[in-house]
């Protein structure tokens, strides 16, 4: 996989890959009618593509190129253009700068428009998982900085992607490891409720939860957060930002790591019991002060 970009970059690169396309075609003296026909794609999409409106898949560059009959060369070229194009970049401190808040909002209609919904979790519940108190806590930066003001703008959006859990014309699939599931990350009175609540939502219909625990044998590092919609789109945390993945075989990998990582997980019944398990260890904690 190619490294990220920052956004300018990111935008020179489809420039260019639109514009080679077109020109492409009028080389070869085809109309995009044409074109189109021999791609098994719409006139329509041919045009949004060369225009730029629409981004180009990896496999619709390989049957252009292949439509054309670009030389070898040429068409590796395109296509590692295609690559480069399909994996977007966000850092945090650019989401900062417009409001964190707004990429809630991102989020839920990325939810609404899947059907299925997979969430890799290895160091934290996903935001849609979390009690309000729960949220508060792993919204606040320890270090202060102007992110701070959007944190109940954060909360308030996360609590309404929970309507989304409601649909039953949606899945959503999820696989914690132990460490996100009892990693101290607010007092204990907060974590007591968040396990309870997490166990609550694994007895709706549209939720598959399952947790790794730390004795499994997983001889494969649970190295960052991701998010699978459907089979379209993969998107991935990192400390600086977060990378959109739109390359199909880019969404096979990470489908193939969610399944090993899903393998090895307690589900059910078995991942409810863990959950209320690990709610009464730090019942006992409180209770205790050990």
């Amino acid at each position: 996989m190619s490294g990220p970009l920052e956004p300018d970059l990111q935008a020179d690169q489809r420039a260019t890959l639109a514009g080679s396309l077109r020109e492409l075609r009028r080389a070869a003296g085809l109309s995009g009618e044409r074109l189109a026909a021999r791609c098994a794609m719409s006139q329509a999409k041919i045009s949004r593509i060369e225009t730029g409106r629409t981004l180009p898949s990896v496999v619709d560059v390989e049957q252009i190129v292949k439509a054309l009959d670009v030389p070898a060369e040429a068409a590796d070229r395109l296509l590692s253009l295609a690559r480069v194009a399909n994996v977007g970049y966000t850092s945090w401190r650019s989401a900062t700068r417009v409001g964190s808040w707004h990429r809630q909002r991102e989020i839920k209609a990325l939810q609404e428009s899947s059907a299925v919904v997979r969430q890799f979790l290895p160091a934290i519940p996903s935001g849609i998982l979390q009690t309000p108190e729960y949220a508060r806590a792993a919204l606040t930066s320890p270090v202060p900085g102007a992110s701070d003001r959007d944190v109940e703008k954060m909360i308030d959006v996360r609590m309404g992607w929970k309507s989304n859990l409601a649909d039953s014309g949606r899945a959503f699939k999820f696989v914690l490891t132990e460490q996100a599931v009892v990693w101290r990350r607010a007092p204990l009175e907060i974590m007591i409720g968040q396990l309870e609540h997490m166990a609550d939502l694994s007895a709706l219909d549209t939720v598959d939860l399952a947790v790794v625990p730390k004795e499994a044998a997983v001889f494969a590092a649970p190295l960052n957060v991701f998010v699978i919609y459907d089979e379209r789109l993969v998107t991935v945390e990192l400390f600086s930002g977060g990378v959109a993945l739109r390359d199909p075989r880019d969404v096979a990998y990470h489908l193939e790591l969610f399944a090993f990582f899903r393998a090895r997980a307690l589900e059910g019944g078995e991942a409810t019991g863990f959950l209320r398990s690990a709610a009464d260890d730090f019942r006992r904690e409180r209770r205790t002060g050990k």
